[in-house]
Parts: structure tokens; C-alpha cells; sequence
């Protein structure tokens, strides 16, 4: 199949992992790890001139093969995609926006059902990523040092006895591993309680980050809770931090949930009605503003107040309503305003009454 057909098939529908099933899915959108690894002989990104970095791109494509670590794959070339094809597989977390904007040779492997996305040539020679829906810790990782083992059978990653695996930064050496937790937490937000979980984040060594990872902004009242630390610590240390802290936050917005219902049901639901409504209606809309209406709805349905709204017709269109998502299904790059057309469209199909 074409590059091509498969990103038009892909601004369609969701991944797996946003289908809203999972453990504490009211709450845990998806859990993600993604370990860093470099290949032995070749120096790290900044350093990498741009014919080793095809060397390298060529050497870790054909030994991902070769592995059968991604069954079903798709391999797309970056630098031979256009960018708004780029910008869609930014958005469904299949790559970050350093790859997608980087000038060097660059690739990802990624399988059908989205699960599973290696990045050739990001900050590292390789970052692989496995995402599930839901909270689902134990079972990422095991899936994690699967593909890192079978992979690391054909080909020879940089290790110091010492230290662990060798990093571009830092900060990733050791396991190479960051595992996060996406979470859903618009009454944390609304009762502006989510500076003081933030804090307690952070005194646990975890970090808080917005809805595309580091250096990026909360949207949709998204945040992904990670792991500061690799150096020193074991995957399953950095998985015991992770498994401490999300339950706290799943509680506390929980809570927060059921007393604002039970304190201010009326103020609630006339929220919750008012962005239904404008998302049923609206003949044009931002993306944020299209976000901070649908992130209240999501709330509605898991409060009870929409008990009959389809919660994963809710969490695909967080995906689809994004810039990438609105231009690849016109086929084409839209100015702002006729996106924000185009946006409202798509909703007030999906959300029919």
C-alpha cells in the first residue's frame, strides 16, 4: 500500500490506544514507554554526518526486518514526506515534532494498529515506542523488552557495564527508558486544584508535560505524567515511581468529579449542555476552542450527566479534529479559517443527535 493511502486511511479513524477502553480509562487515557538506543560505532545525532546517518537509517531498517519486531509495519521516509503528512503522524504520537522537522536522513517503522513506532534518527539512533490504551504498566513493559531484545539480537547497541545504554542526552542513560501516563483531568483544571497535584509530581521525581511531550502546552485538559530519572534506576524502579503516583491523580480527579457534581450539579451540567450544544452546531471552530468543548463533554459522560453519548466517538475526535487530521481529509493545505470550517463539519457529523 502507498504512504499516501495509508495516511488518508489514518486522518479517518483513531489508533487503539484512544479507543477509551482500558484500565481506569475514565481517567488514564494511554500509557507509553519509549526506550533510547544508539548503534555501537557510530557517534551520536549532533555529531552524525548525513551519510553515516543514512548508513544508520539503512543498518537499523533492515535489522528491524529482520528482527520481526513490528509484524505488519509501515516504513516511511520522512524526508520524502510531505510535511502536512508529517504533522498527522505527529499528532497520532507516532513521531515527535524533533523528527519531523529534522534535516538529516530520518525514518520510522510503525505497525498498523499504532501500538508500536520506531524512530530512526530523532535525539538518539533509535527510540522505540509502545503505547496501550488505558493504564496498563506491566504489560507495556513486558511488550517493551520484547521488541528491545529481539531487535538488539541483530544488532549491536552503545553499552557501558557501568553506566547502561549510552544516550545522546544524558538525562536517558541507563535504561534509556521513559514510561508516561496520559491522563484526562478537566476537574482538577476547573477547580484549579492541578497546581498542587503538579507538586506533589514533582516531589515524587516525575515531571508533568503537556499533550506532545516535552516543551509543549496542556490541550483538552491532556497531560502525560513521566519519569525524570533513568541514570541509576532499573525499569522497574522507574515503573514502581509511575504505578505510586497515577493512582494519587486518578483519585484526586475522581473526587473532585464527584463533589462538583454533588455540589454544583446545575452549574455542571449548564457547562456540559452549552458545549454539546456548540459542538452540534457550530458552523466554524478553532481547534482549542473545539478541545476545551469536547474535553467537557468527555467529563458529561463519565459523570453520568451524558450517560447515553459514545465516549470513543469523544476521544477520536480529540485526534481528528487536529490541524493535520482536518487538511489530510481535504487532501490538500487549508488556510485557518477554512479549517476551522472544515472542523466544525467533522464534528457535527460524528455528534449527531
Amino acid at each position: 500500500m502507498k504512504i499516501s493511502k495509508v495516511i488518508r486511511d489514518l486522518s479517518n479513524r483513531a489508533g487503539d490506544w484512544l479507543r477509551g477502553t482500558g484500565g481506569e480509562s475514565d481517567v488514564v487515557i494511554s500509557s507509553r514507554i519509549r526506550l533510547a538506543r544508539n548503534l555501537e560505532g557510530f557517534p551520536f545525532l549532533p555529531r552524525l554526518e548525513e551519510e553515516a546517518a543514512q548508513e544508520v537509517v539503512t543498518r537499523l531498517t533492515t535489522c528491524i526486518e529482520r528482527s520481526l519486531a513490528v509484524p505488519d509495519s509501515i516504513v516511511c521516509d520522512l524526508r520524502e514526506m510531505p510535511s502536512l503528512d508529517r504533522l498527522l503522524l505527529v499528532e497520532r504520537h507516532l513521531i515527535s515534532r524533533e523528527l519531523a522537522n529534522g534535516d538529516d536522513p530520518r525514518s520510522v517503522i510503525f505497525s498498523r494498529d499504532e501500538a508500536l513506532s520506531l524512530m530512526i534518527n530523532e535525539e538518539d539512533h533509535l527510540r522505540i515506542q509502545v503505547l496501550k490504551q488505558g493504564l496498563e504498566l506491566e504489560v507495556l513493559l513486558e511488550k517493551a523488552r520484547d521488541i528491545d531484545d529481539r531487535i538488539e539480537k541483530v544488532v549491536r547497541f552503545s553499552y557501558s557495564p557501568k553506566l547502561g545504554y549510552l544516550t545522546s542526552c544524558p538525562t536517558n542513560t541507563g535504561t534509556g527508558m521513559r514510561l508516561s501516563v496520559m491522563l484526562h483531568l478537566p476537574a482538577l483544571v476547573f477547580s484549579k486544584e492541578i497546581e498542587r497535584v503538579f507538586q506533589a509530581v514533582n516531589s515524587m521525581n516525575l515531571t508533568v508535560r503537556g499533550l506532545y511531550g516535552e516543551g509543549t502546552q496542556a490541550s483538552g485538559d491532556f497531560y502525560q505524567v513521566s519519569n525524570q530519572v533513568t541514570l541509576g534506576k532499573s525499569e522497574e524502579d522507574i515503573l514502581e515511581d509511575v504505578r505510586r503516583a497515577v493512582p494519587r491523580i486518578v483519585k484526586a480527579e475522581r473526587d473532585v468529579r464527584e463533589a462538583l457534581v454533588s455540589e454544583s450539579r446545575t452549574m455542571i451540567e449548564d457547562k456540559v449542555w452549552r458545549a454539546l450544544g456548540m459542538l452540534r452546531s457550530a458552523r466554524t471552530i478553532p481547534s482549542e476552542e473545539a478541545m476545551e468543548f469536547l474535553s467537557i463533554v468527555r467529563l458529561g459522560a463519565h459523570v453520568g450527566i451524558l450517560p447515553d453519548l459514545d465516549v470513543v466517538t469523544v476521544n477520536e475526535l480529540f485526534l481528528l479534529v487536529q490541524p493535520g487530521h482536518v487538511q489530510n481529509l481535504q487532501g490538500r493545505t487549508l488556510k485557518a479559517a477554512e479549517r476551522d470550517q472544515v472542523r466544525a463539519e467533522l464534528i457535527r457529523s460524528r455528534l449527531v443527535v
